[in-house]
């Protein structure tokens, strides 16, 4: 534990975790699930990556915000996150609601947390840490504590270093030596000249230990420690938004500070950053590492049976529990719990992301029961998909897109050059995409 933050400081700071908006960026994925929802290297949910960081630092009292396609990431969080009922340790979901006071849903992150605030003072927190539900990234959140109180900080907001190209479409902060922010510009573009002004001063570089000689750039990550009375100042308002609206008026009236963090961070926002974010933890040593015996991320304890592998060529991929393979070729991929997948299987550069069963029960109006095998057929090849939860794909498919990048099929949809057959589907025996 970083030196000076007690355990009463750990008590006195409250995670609210935003649940996501509606994700279209990342439909269909979130079509049926909120973004927080989404399945992630086989066996974990996007939102298992904040609520994992918050119990790794000692942070556990944690509201999640949630309003869009809400019960898969209730169930989720529900079966998952159970302390010791002796003590004063949740996480608890705040789903959005018509009140007297408000009949409108979220409006935006900021609203969100306005319209919860009578909550989160019921008890004395003095300090309320801001998480967003949908990135993968692995912080002590006892260091950005640290250095807010180091500081003397009203606001302090986690920037990561970016180059010129990237820091274009952040938003990004432009601090002085002490690292106090001084300026936010959202997303720049191609902007050159306000990108001049927006460069990391050397001696922040010098501090933070990065070369001084590499032009960076401090991009917000969407993560804010507030102090109590400086988040109801800031919210007594209507502003929507933290980083379009509070975040810019704060730093003109408050004292905000840049925590920089140099470690893996990527926003899932999109299906291409969800596709490379997945398939890069199957390198041999990934930016990423789940295997982090001292900081693990939790997640649903599902009891599943050891995988079955039967005469399979398996290179460069997670093969996550309870799945059964047999004579099939899987390489640079993730293979989702319970999967199955039978003989002559070629699948590459693909998420596969499992079953929550292992037969769909189908009851008909007569009242009988069938049951239909979820799995992946015999002779099947699968090349840069994600192929959704609870899809059964036939004998002798072929799903590849090619080199289209954005299509609508009657069976598929093609995002960013990736083919993803949605949550539940059924590909016919011998259909090629």
């Amino acid at each position: 534990m970083p030196e000076s933050i007690s355990s009463k400081t750990l008590r006195s700071t409250l995670a609210i975790i935003m649940g996501g908006g509606r994700g279209t960026r990342l439909f269909p994925l979130t079509h049926r699930r909120s973004k927080p929802a989404v399945p992630l290297a086989g066996k974990y949910r996007l939102v298992d990556i904040p609520i994992s960081n918050c119990i790794n630092s000692g942070l556990r009292q944690i509201y999640v915000l949630t309003q869009f396609n809400t019960e898969s990431l209730h169930r989720h969080i529900g079966d998952t996150y159970k302390f010791d009922p002796f003590s004063r340790d949740f996480v608890r979901i705040l789903a959005a609601q018509q009140t007297p006071g408000h009949d409108e849903w979220y409006q935006g992150t900021a609203d969100a947390v306005r319209q919860n605030i009578a909550y989160f003072l019921e008890r004395p927190y003095q300090y309320f840490l801001i998480l967003s539900g949908d990135q993968l990234y692995r912080m002590d959140y006892r260091e950005m504590l640290k250095q807010h109180l180091d500081n003397g900080a009203d606001v302090t907001i986690a920037t990561t270093p970016v180059n010129r190209e990237d820091a274009r479409s952040f938003g990004i902060m432009h601090t002085d030596d002490e690292g106090r922010i001084t300026e936010f510009s959202e997303k720049p573009g191609q902007n050159d000249e306000l990108l001049d002004k927006l460069r990391m001063p050397e001696a922040l570089l010098k501090s933070s230990g990065m070369p001084t000689d590499q032009e960076r750039f401090q991009a917000s990550m969407g993560i804010y420690l507030f102090n109590r009375a400086v988040l109801e100042r800031c919210l007594d308002n209507d502003l929507k938004d933290f980083g379009g609206d509070i975040i810019p008026r704060s730093i003109k009236t408050q004292n905000v500070f840049s925590f920089v963090f140099q470690d893996y961070w990527e926003d899932i926002g999109t299906i291409r950053s969800f596709f490379e974010a997945n398939l890069g933890l199957t390198q041999l040593v990934p930016s990423f590492n789940f295997f982090d015996g001292a900081n693990p991320i939790y997640s649903r304890a599902r009891f599943l049976p050891a995988s079955k592998i039967n005469n399979a060529n398996i290179e460069e991929a997670l093969v996550s529990d309870g799945c059964i393979i047999s004579n099939a070729s899987i390489h640079h991929s993730i293979i989702g719990l319970r999967s199955v997948i039978e003989n002559g299987c070629q699948i590459s550069d693909s998420v596969i992301m499992g079953s929550d069963y292992y037969d769909k029960i189908q009851v008909h109006p007569d009242g009988s029961v069938t049951r239909q095998p979820l799995r992946i057929g015999s002779n099947t090849r699968i090349h840069r998909a994600i192929v959704d939860k609870n899809a059964c794909i036939g004998k002798d498919v072929v799903i590849d897109p090619g080199k289209r990048v954005n299509e609508d099929l009657e069976l598929c949809y093609i995002r960013d050059g990736v083919a993803i057959i949605p949550k539940g589907a059924s590909i016919p025996d011998g259909t090629v995409i």
